[in-house]
């Protein structure tokens, strides 16, 4: 149910105290979820000491996660429509906090993993949960896309603050204390939020569409389980083919029942929305490219420059700083000129900022142009997502609001998961020969792929998203639009 009106201020939109503090609660759980993604990614080869792992099974610490993580998205955010967003959320930072607290204190291998599907399956309940909560607390306009700008700040920061909190923890204390770091944010959430937000889900509850849920999250999983297979074996391997194969057919499926169903897990007409469409592939190429970027220009930083790991990850606090600034603007400038020009803009922003890091070279006289481009890439990449959460979430009712964030919160476990195998394979096959100079040349290769991508991104969204809206204002009626 939406929040009262109370909790607003109509003439100057500012917000009552208790909305206050759910934004804050809700912005700590999605930052602590953002960081999650990352903080292991320095850590991994003293996790592999510690406690025995093989090379081989040393990648499915972060592999287990993403596919929890992503494969149970969707389903999570349509049962937050029907059984209760603040339930799921609750329920969900129970079972991130008990999960981090097993890996802090794994001794074996075993685990250590069951311990990472666990924050993976938590974190598929908690984002969507979290998401619909934000989306239903906020009325479309500038207080809505404020929070979701906020939101998309922290989780971009919280992206980046994973890599460098990990490079910290694991040098200073030890690498358990990336797991025990969730454990005390977890408990003052749980303290705190049962009393401040309210639960939100329809009066009547309709049947969950089983073979629909089954279909989609099998096919996620095969989706993302192909997709790390490519990142490591190649992108012509069997086991990433007949694994990508095996999600296609099973999406198709998936497709195919919600087509026929009485109440479908995904009603295929909110598919159909142009704005949820292409919003989403607006969003999985920002996450897919950023994302990736920070992955090549680590091995940049490290194998070309010789950066240690923990200053590689420091030098990422600029672009952390950008997607804050860009975070900060985004409401500003989609409340100026709509959702869709923002969405342009931004993608010109990070498309012009990413082929400018071609001119990098291979000796540390060049960082200030790396740090200049990640910074007003970052901006630009913000912004981009920042529309595309008020472009995927717009014009639904509060009862689909679980869905929307749902699929916008796949869309982002998605491109996350997918960037950096597609770029380690274009820059392994363009590396030709050996030594720096042929991992710069690799490296280049997949910028350039990265920036191409971004501007099809663009691309897609000034022709897609023709006749976009700028989001109604506080005041206005529900389903109000502005064209601009």
């Amino acid at each position: 149910m939406p929040v009262a009106d109370t909790d607003t201020d109509t003439d100057t939109g500012a917000l009552a105290p208790r909305l206050k503090l759910t934004l804050v609660l809700l912005l700590a759980a999605q930052f602590m979820l953002a960081v999650d993604f990352s903080i292991l990614n320095v850590a991994l080869p003293v996790i592999g000491d510690g406690l025995g792992f093989s090379s081989a099974g040393l990648q499915w610490i972060a592999t287990s996660f993403a596919l929890c993580a992503a494969g149970f998205t969707l389903l999570f955010g349509r049962v937050a429509d029907l059984f209760g967003r603040r339930r799921l959320f609750l329920g969900g930072l129970v079972v991130l906090g008990a999960a981090s607290l097993a890996g802090g204190l794994a001794r074996n291998p075993e685990v250590l993993i069951v311990a990472r599907v666990f924050q993976g399956l938590a974190t598929a309940a908690v984002t969507p949960a979290g998401l619909s909560l934000l989306t239903t607390s906020f009325p479309e306009g500038p207080l809505r896309e404020k929070a979701l700008g906020l939101n998309g700040a922290l989780m971009s920061a919280g992206f980046t603050t994973g890599a460098i909190l990990g490079g910290l923890l694991t040098e200073l204390l030890s690498w358990r204390w990336a797991f025990f770091v969730n454990v005390p944010v977890v408990l003052a959430v749980l303290l705190v939020a049962p009393a401040v937000i309210k639960e939100s889900r329809p009066d009547e509850r309709p049947r969950l569409d089983v073979p629909g849920a089954v279909s989609v999250t099998l096919g996620l999983l095969a989706v993302v389980l192909g997709l790390t297979r490519a990142g490591e074996h190649g992108w012509g391997s069997a086991s990433a083919l007949l694994w990508l194969a095996a999600g296609v057919v099973l999406l198709l499926v998936f497709y195919c029942v919600e087509r026929r169903v009485s109440e479908p897990l995904v009603p295929v007409g909110v598919l159909g929305k142009r704005s949820v469409a292409w919003g989403n592939v607006a969003g999985l190429i920002a996450f897919l490219t950023e994302t990736s970027l920070v992955f090549l220009l680590t091995l940049h930083l490290q194998e070309v420059l010789g950066f240690s790991p923990l200053a590689a990850g420091l030098s990422f606090g600029v672009l952390g700083v950008g997607t804050v600034v860009g975070g900060t603007l985004a409401p500003k400038v989609i409340g100026r000129i709509g959702s869709r020009r923002t969405l342009i803009v931004g993608g010109v922003v990070q498309t012009v900022f990413t082929v400018a890091l071609l001119g990098m070279g291979d000796d540390r006289s060049w960082m200030w142009l790396l740090l200049a481009c990640t910074f007003a890439g970052g901006v630009g990449n913000m912004l981009v997502i920042v529309g595309f959460m008020v472009t995927a979430t717009s014009g639904l009712d509060d009862h689909e609001q679980g869905l929307a964030t749902g699929l916008a919160t796949m869309t982002q476990q998605i491109g996350i998961t997918m960037g950096t195998p597609i770029m380690s394979a274009v820059a392994t096959a363009a590396a030709t020969g050996g030594g720096a100079a042929a991992m710069l040349g690799g490296l280049k290769a997949a910028i350039a792929l990265n920036a191409a991508l971004v501007l099809l991104g663009t691309l897609t969204s000034a022709v897609f998203l023709r006749g976009g809206s700028v989001p109604r204002q506080a005041g206005e009626p529900a389903g109000a639009t502005t064209e601009r």
